[in-house]
């Protein structure tokens, strides 16, 4: 199926979509704007589902990924720290992820089936280096190392049951897998590599089939259990940066692009591109799982 145009912006690097079923919003970023924003999702019409922006927040530097939290806040992977947002805007400053004066941002991150913020690092200028970092932030404010020797840490999964946990390494276009639990995490395997194109962000469905945005690949595919190729969402945007699925019944489709990197010459050829699309799919996505905020 071919994805379709779900909005009138064009963003510079939009990315890590995530659906808030709660309060029935869509919480997305536009990383190198440093923007954070907020959208619901309009009635299905001829030319598929709108996502109408309802909120921008604004921050100094770059802003990696923002997920909704259990109390209503957002939680904010800026620069090199989290930020939480609290639902009549004051923001509070959270727990600093590394060092400052590293060379190194955060960049995409996901809640664990704990409720634990997941986030991975990449250099300022996205060269890739092999030394990025993802953590996990517990709920005492401590980091726990995952894993140290990435060359651009992006797109997070679990499982139905939340038992294995996927995260991608985008420039070795590899998607590990490894055993995962509320007290413990396994030694990392490859679970597939990716060709014809970089993944990037990534989402999973309630049949297990992991779904990935493709920088480079104009689109988004979904793969079995097995890491077998099964389905692809084509789109008219060279740089799919990211996906998830939302609505009340999780079968719409929401993907991110960018026009980052992208010459004049396919910007004329890509319009659409930094714009938002959406498709509709037959298996439901895997609902998000929330922040439990603990820094209030």
């Amino acid at each position: 199926m071919t994805a379709t145009v779900a909005g009138d912006v064009s963003y510079d690097l939009a990315e890590g979509p995530v659906w808030d079923g709660e309060h029935d919003r869509l919480v997305w970023v536009d990383v190198r704007a440093g923007h954070v924003l907020t959208g619901t999702l309009s009635s299905l019409t001829t030319s598929g589902t709108r996502v109408g922006v309802t909120l921008q927040l604004s921050f100094d530097g770059t802003v990696g990924a923002a997920v909704p939290a259990d109390d209503g806040s957002i939680l904010v992977a800026a620069a090199d720290r989290l930020v939480v947002v609290a639902p009549d805007g004051a923001r509070q400053d959270g727990p600093r992820v590394f060092p400052a004066g590293e060379l190194r941002r955060l960049n995409d991150g996901a809640c664990d089936p704990q409720g634990r913020f997941v986030v991975g690092t990449c250099t300022p200028h996205d060269e890739p280096s092999e030394r990025e970092l993802l953590v996990r932030i517990e709920s005492d404010g401590s980091t726990t190392v995952l894993d140290d020797d990435l060359t651009l840490s992006n797109g997070l999964a679990w499982s139905v049951d939340g038992s294995r946990m996927f995260s991608i390494d985008t420039m070795r276009r590899r998607v590990y897998v490894r055993p995962y639990g509320p007290d413990h995490v396994g030694e990392r395997a490859v679970h597939l590599v990716v060709d014809g194109g970089y993944p990037d962000g990534m989402a999973i469905d309630t049949d297990d089939h992991l779904w990935i945005a493709l920088w480079g690949g104009h689109g988004v595919r979904r793969y079995d259990p097995r890491g077998r190729l099964v389905a692809r969402v084509d789109v008219p945007a060279p740089h799919t940066s990211s996906v998830a699925f939302a609505g009340d019944d999780l079968r719409t489709m929401v993907i991110t692009t960018a026009t980052k990197d992208l010459t004049p010459r396919e910007r004329d050829r890509f319009p659409a591109s930094g714009m938002l699309f959406t498709a509709r799919v037959d298996v439901p996505g895997l609902p998000p799982t929330r922040w439990r905020n603990t820094c209030t």
